[in-house]
């Protein structure tokens, strides 16, 4: 009864915690781990064991080898397509949809959206019309398209596990395929016929110049004489207390020079170009000593040049800046770029940007160098909105990682190696043969789902060793029992896609899994539908931005808004409950 009561309130902490938001998923998931480990729950011992977990070797293969894929150009090859689409919303958010379905059934969901996001901007731009008619499509498109394979998302890989835990064989690579395709391609249909229309359209932000406005808060000072600062490094200038002012230019001698050094030596007469609300201007010109002489004529150009320009990114979820602020970060001095501004929700922030939290989905405006603006915007954690250029790859790279995916796939799909092994094999294989370079492999690990999926295994073993699943599921049977098991199944489905909604995917899938096994169990019925219904409801989180990266990804550059997604969501998962439980009754019967 106390290890029950232990374990549910560490799951109630962790539920509220991961809505909440203040810390990410992973460290929530450490702490609900420690918990039910310092309680002895779980002995010490077996605290750490998640992280050999087949499901959590899997996954961190699968995004190697989705690394290896992009490398050798293959699915830029594929990207080249959309260009010739056409200006139609409908014609855009088809091929956009579909090509981000295909991508996320065989790599990384969240990596094919990465991949397709700057795609979607320029085109919505260059059409005239907001993005937001094409991200939220987009974001949603590949979460259908995990649901059709064995790789496609963690929770797939996590429910196979769970299938194996039961004395049957672990789900296949297919094994996903005819439930997951059917409600895959209904999702999709319903997407591109009606879906898109019921997407707000969020006006005024088709460009990066209507919607950050940078002229509106550049302004000239000019150094004089008897100022403090003259002699003085550019870098002193931050010293003023409580002041939030950017150095995004500085004229010397009639010469304009973007971004210049921290380190620059001021003279008098010189002329800044600095960035900054009224505020703040007035109290750096009035501590220094400096003259105002207005912001005619300011406008992006001022902030460019051969050498310096701007870049317009959204915010990652593993990106080191989230929760941090400009000068925790100290971007002008150990990164070389200035922060011009932030959107969050589609709206610029008006508060002082060196007191900004940065969060997942912002969209930042940067100031750098050209020739290393590319290496920081990576470095940070960042994807930036423009269309990169094309890794168009040899053919001779085409075919080798063509061959590996291929030969890995069929590996794991006639069971003749179990597929995290299959997989482990194709991503040191593409190390060898020079698809990618190590660092590259470490660096497309998502480390964050690694050990939000390494503490939570643990955690949902509580749940199960506690006998808190068998009380869930007694009750859940007490319920249902007066039903048809068919509606027990469509609870197990629709529950899983409630909590879906408010905590990432993987955990859903995790702790609901011992629960459908309980269920199934107690009805005396095959766990197998059960199981189904928790991978479908995993991936199915439409309703929200925070229950899937994906739907958090676009809320930044689509300017969406927390209420937007239940829109066009709500009629999907209700699409998907009709779809998936016939097929999941048919492919996989209850007894």
């Amino acid at each position: 009864m106390l290890e029950q009561l232990i374990v549910f309130s560490t799951l109630f902490l962790a539920l509220v915690l991961f809505v909440w938001g203040r810390w990410r998923y992973d460290i929530v998931a450490l702490l609900a781990l420690l918990a039910v480990t310092v309680t002895g729950v779980i002995p010490a011992g077996q605290a750490f064991t998640g992280f050999g977990h087949p499901a959590v070797i899997t996954v961190a293969a699968v995004l190697v080898v989705s690394r290896g894929l992009l490398n050798s150009g293959v699915v830029n090859m594929l990207t080249r397509q959309l260009s010739r689409l056409g200006d139609h919303p409908l014609a855009q958010i088809a091929g956009l949809t579909t090509l981000v379905a295909i991508l996320s059934g065989f790599m990384n969901n969240v990596g094919a959206l990465a991949l397709l996001m700057p795609v979607a901007i320029r085109m919505a731009r260059k059409s005239g019309h907001s993005p937001s008619l094409l991200l939220m499509p987009l974001a949603f498109g590949s979460l259908l398209g995990g649901l059709t394979t064995l790789i496609g998302t963690p929770p797939n890989i996590i429910i196979a596990t769970f299938r194996a835990e039961t004395g049957a064989q672990p789900f296949g690579m297919f094994d996903f395929t005819p439930v997951g395709l059917g409600v895959a391609a209904a999702g999709i249909l319903f997407i591109i016929l009606v879906g898109w229309r019921l997407v707000p359209q969020r006006k005024g932000q088709a460009s990066r110049e209507e919607l950050f406005q940078i002229e509106n808060y550049l302004t000239e000072v000019q150094i004089g004489e008897e100022s403090e600062i003259v002699g003085r490094p550019l870098r002193d200038l931050h010293r003023v207390p409580d002041v939030d002012v950017v150095i995004v230019g500085l004229i010397r001698n009639n010469r304009r020079r973007p971004a210049p050094s921290s380190f620059e030596i001021l003279r008098a007469g010189d002329i800044l170009i600095v960035e900054a609300n009224s505020e703040d201007l007035k109290e750096l010109v009035d501590s220094l000593d400096l003259d105002l002489i207005g912001s005619e004529k300011l406008d992006e150009e001022a902030l460019q040049s051969r050498e310096v320009g701007l870049i317009e990114a959204v915010v990652m979820s593993d990106s080191p800046m989230v929760g941090q602020t400009v000068r925790t970060l100290n971007l002008r001095w150990r990164h070389g770029v200035n922060l011009l501004a932030v959107a969050r929700q589609g709206s610029r922030l008006q508060t002082g940007l060196g007191r900004t939290r940065f969060q997942v989905g912002d969209v930042i405006l940067l100031q750098g160098p050209l020739e290393t603006l590319q290496e920081t915007v990576s470095a940070l954690g960042c994807l930036p909105l423009a269309e990169r250029g094309l890794r168009l790859g040899r053919p001779r790279q085409l075919l080798l990682a063509g061959g590996i995916f291929g030969a890995a796939i069929v590996a794991a799909a006639v069971d003749l190696l179990p597929v995290q092994v299959a997989f482990i094999i194709a991503a040191v294989a593409m190390i060898m043969t020079n698809l990618l370079s190590l660092t590259e492999a470490y660096e497309s690990v998502d480390w964050p789902i690694i050990v939000l999926l390494a503490a939570m295994i643990p955690v949902g073993e509580a749940l199960e060793v506690s006998g808190g699943a068998n009380l869930i599921a007694g009750q859940a049977l007490a319920v249902a029992g007066q039903m048809p098991p068919l509606a027990t199944l469509a609870i197990v489905l629709v529950a899983t896609m409630f909590l879906s909604d408010l905590v990432n995917n993987a955990a859903a899938a995790v702790l609901m899994a011992p629960i459908a096994v309980t269920i199934a169990q107690g009805l005396g019925a095959s766990v197998d539908p059960f199981l189904m219904c928790v991978a479908i409801g995993a991936s199915c989180a439409f309703l929200t931005p925070i229950g899937h990266q994906s739907n958090t990804l676009v809320m930044g550059p689509g300017g969406y808004r927390f209420g937007d997604y239940w829109r066009m969501g709500l009629l999907l998962e209700v699409i998907v409950v009709a779809v998936a439980l016939p097929l999941v009754a048919w492919f996989w019967p209850l007894n």
